[in-house]
């Protein structure tokens, strides 16, 4: 209460400043005697108006709702910062900078990338890392947007933010511009900024109406409590299917980030209390990483919407008045660049307003605000557009991802079974690992080497664990650091079995699994009773951080269904190695079959209720 006490009247000091300027009084408008006015008091609003203040010039940000930069709002989830968004905020603020790097969880020190939805296992990783040492920048960090957007908004100062104040139109004069409010209002300043996002009334009054473009892809979004096992080895993944992807981030606090994308069309609209439901049907048959996610997730923090961007423009503003952010470039998320883009889109504006500024001191001519404009929009516009069709294509590269053929082949579906790689999984394979680093060297270092005000080694303390590179490199080593307890699930409507089975990870101590205990023996009894069952059928064992399993002779044999969905019968006194979501079956009537998972705690009654919902979908 005593925050939103000091905002109003924060608020109120900024209504009484701006009257004063319109009734003609004489008031302190920025030791440069610029007014930049800002529609939009999100993250590159925000941002701007930090830049140009450090800068010396004055600015008044109207923002229709303080609370939407308070709180999370409707769709605010955490927000991806990356290498080349934080070296700009460096070099906006330092301070500022150090203080979202503290709030914000690090996801590039650990393993990134793309991995095939149905098995969980990697197709690309990501090395975000790399790029930004060797440049001497931050490493990406996940940061909530309400965090992100307090830090920015005590930084400007609450007098700068006005609340309760949406841009509906605007006048340039040629000299000034004059903003008009949804309640009447008219402000006056030397400048405008359109930083009010995709549906911008500022870019409506630029270039008229126009309608943003609808990707072909509704997301669902979330946030859960849940920690995965490989939290320490994974920092975020982007799972592939056929029209429909997820993506899963660690945001820190014990917390995780998905979207999932599916391909439909607009406007669609879910039974109440459905969100869930439907998204366990889409994504039915996907890894544990996926549907675990969906499961922790409680439907009322389950959000849906449309995504939709717009078409690169090389007009971006006229006379007095430019665009940032995605007022003018909105893209879709797959990149993490959207936010990214729009601070270095304030950085450059402050700079350019700033060289336009020492120019006309000189030269004693006045600031030429439109020239200075024009440089800003065109030392950004290509750079702009080339990630914004990252953006696009990355959607397309993940939607239309088939990892077996058959997949979307309608009658000839059935080849799937037969579990052939896609030739295009196979021949993008090298396409992308050549690519990707170029790409992501080229995105996150930015224009890092241009940057005004921060030092180019200053991040290195950022860590990397030291297995990194080796995770890189062997997928059976970055396996092998799971951390995590393992169980055997009973699996299937005719399990014969109710409790989970737990694992112990200690070398040398052996489990037997039989139809009877096993008296006076140094190793682990676990009994199943079935007709299947041997005295003595198999042994599990663990060793250097994988689990393997021996079938001791049995009668009716011991099988595992891998990742991949394929069967195969264990070898007798052969030590055969499983993994996690494979599945192992005690005999040929699989009715002693257990679901291999590995989790950060002991399965609870509820994981029982979780088999049932996914069984019953």
């Amino acid at each position: 209460m005593k925050q939103r006490v000091q905002v109003k009247a924060a608020v109120e000091e900024t209504v009484s400043v701006s009257e004063s300027t319109q009734s003609g009084n004489e008031v302190d408008v920025g030791k440069k005697g610029l007014r930049i006015l800002v529609a939009g008091g999100g993250i590159g609003g925000l941002v701007l108006a930090l830049a140009a203040k450090r800068k010396g010039f004055d600015v008044v940000v109207f923002e229709k709702d303080m609370s939407a930069i308070r709180g999370e709002g409707q769709y605010r989830g955490p927000i991806q910062v990356q290498s080349n968004a934080l070296a700009a905020l460096e070099a906006i603020d330092l301070v500022v900078a150090e203080e979202v790097l503290r709030a914000g969880c690090i996801t590039g020190d650990r393993i990134n990338g793309l991995v095939d939805g149905i098995s969980g296992s990697w197709y690309v990783k990501f090395d975000t890392f790399t790029p930004a040492v060797e440049r001497g920048l931050p490493v990406t960090r996940v940061i909530s947007r309400m965090t992100l957007q307090q830090i920015l908004a005590r930084a400007v100062g609450e007098d700068v933010i006005l609340n309760e104040s949406q841009v509906v139109d605007f006048e340039d004069h040629g000299d000034k511009v004059t903003v008009m409010l949804e309640n009447g209002q008219q402000y006056e300043g030397d400048l405008l900024v359109g930083a009010d996002g995709i549906w911008s009334k500022v870019r409506k009054g630029l270039f008229g109406p126009k309608e943003a473009v609808y990707s072909g892809y509704t997301c669902y979004t979330g946030i859960a409590d849940f920690v995965p096992p490989d939290i320490e080895s994974v920092g975020y993944r982007v799972f592939l299917g056929h029209k429909q992807y997820f993506v899963s981030s660690d945001v820190g606090a014990g917390k995780m980030q998905w979207y999932a994308f599916h391909e439909e069309s607009p406007g669609g609209v879910d039974s109440p209390n459905g969100k869930k439901e439907r998204l366990l049907k889409i994504f039915e048959g996907w890894c544990d990483n996926v549907v675990d996610l969906i499961l922790a997730t409680d439907e009322d923090a389950i959000l849906r919407r449309d995504i939709y961007d717009r078409t690169p423009t090389f007009t971006w503003g006229r006379g007095r008045v430019t665009l940032l952010g995605d007022s003018v470039h909105a893209m879709q998320p797959n990149m993490g660049q959207g936010g990214c883009m729009a601070i270095e889109d304030s950085y450059q504006l402050a700079v350019e307003l700033d060289k336009a500024w020492s120019q006309s001191v000189k030269s004693g001519t006045p600031v030429d605000i439109a020239s200075s404009l024009r440089s800003y929009e065109n030392s950004r516009i290509v750079r702009v557009a080339i990630i914004h069709g990252m953006a696009r294509m990355a959607a397309m590269m993940a939607s239309t991802y088939k990892a077996y053929l058959g997949v979307g082949l309608g009658p000839l579906s059935f080849l799937t079974k037969f579990r052939i790689p896609h030739p295009g999984r196979v021949g993008g394979r090298p396409f992308i690992d050549i690519a990707m680093p170029l790409m992501l060297s080229w995105v996150l270092g930015g224009n890092s080497s241009k940057l005004e005000g921060r030092s180019m080694s200053c991040r290195l303390s950022d860590k990397a664990n030291d297995q990194l590179r080796r995770w890189f490199e062997d997928d059976d080593a970055l396996e092998r650091a799971i951390n995590g307890e393992w169980f055997l699930l009973p699996f299937g409507n005719e399990a014969i079995a109710s409790e989970p089975i737990h694992l112990s990870r200690d070398d040398g101590k052996d489990f037997i699994i039989g139809s009877e205990k096993q008296e006076n023996s140094p190793e682990t009894s676990i009994t199943l009773c079935s007709s299947q069952i041997s005295k003595m059928h198999a042994r599990i064992s663990y060793k250097d951080g994988a689990f393997f399993i021996t079938d001791l002779r049995s009668e009716y044999g011991t099988y595992i269904i891998d990742n991949e969905g394929r069967r195969y019968r264990v070898p007798p006194n052969s030590s055969t190695r499983f993994r996690p979501s494979d599945i192992i079956e005690f005999g040929s009537d699989k009715k002693a079959a257990f679901r291999v998972k590995v989790m950060t705690s002991p399965p609870k009654a509820k994981e029982k209720e979780k088999n049932q919902i996914l069984q019953a979908v």
